[in-house]
């Protein structure tokens, strides 16, 4: 299980001219992305539209906090989470919400990679956000089963150039991934956002779990069928 380190969120907003994702115009050129440039005043975190399967009027919520650069999420969502959607999300017994988090650039850049083309907050169209969750999702999946192919590059530059092959793979053309990887106000968004969930919310460590408000960590599949079983209703 991942161990969330004090500020480390800081640390990805600390990094300065360090983080970058490759310019649209030149395959050699890097622009600066926006998490590195912390701006004045407030952040409008309204524009992260939330992650979500499953019915909204689902019995029981669970909450997932998790990272695309943490091994253990990967292996959950390799092992468990396909389950986990057919027999509870699939059902109408869960709703299932997907919130980011954040230990590195790399985390960032495939979190707004997964968001490319979504409608920007809950007043959006709620087919555009629906296919947009879709979408989303399916892009979290190639990015944890192929997490480990993704982070093996010896510059973040080859990182950068694995993701977009994963974006392209899914649809995007190479402008629009430019485009959304370079969105700073929406970079400023996410973290700020991850900020006030991990507070509220008390993540300490990936994957975590709140199921109606309580909190778990990393469980297999029988674990957490249990977990559920016991806040549902009886059929």
């Amino acid at each position: 299980m991942n161990k969330i380190l004090p500020f480390a969120t800081a640390l990805v907003l600390a990094a300065g001219a360090t983080v970058f994702w490759p310019n649209g115009n030149s395959g050699s050129s890097l622009t600066a992305l926006g998490a590195a440039q912390a701006q004045e005043g407030e952040v409008d975190t309204s524009i992260v539209t939330e992650m979500a399967l499953g019915d909204p009027d689902a019995p029981v919520t669970v909450i997932e906090y998790a990272s695309a650069t943490c091994p253990h999420c990967k292996n959950f969502h390799l092992t468990v989470f396909d389950e986990l959607k057919e027999n509870y999300v699939d059902t109408g017994k869960i709703r299932f919400v997907y919130r980011e988090v954040y230990f590195d650039r790399f985390g960032l850049w495939a979190g707004m990679l997964a968001r490319c083309g979504a409608p920007r907050g809950a007043d959006a169209d709620p087919a555009q956000i629906e296919a947009s969750q879709r979408r989303y999702f399916a892009i979290m999946d190639m990015v944890f089963e192929q997490q480990s192919d993704w982070l093996n590059a010896d510059t973040p530059a080859g990182i950068a150039d694995n993701l977009s092959q994963i974006g392209r793979t899914a649809g995007l053309s190479a402008e629009m991934v430019d485009e959304c990887l370079q969105d700073a106000d929406m970079a400023q968004a996410m973290v700020t956002l991850w900020e006030e969930n991990q507070a509220a919310d008390d993540i300490t460590s990936t994957p975590s779990f709140i199921i109606d408000g309580q909190k778990y960590s990393n469980m297999n599949y029988a674990d957490f069928s249990a977990a559920l079983d016991e806040r549902l209703p009886e059929e």
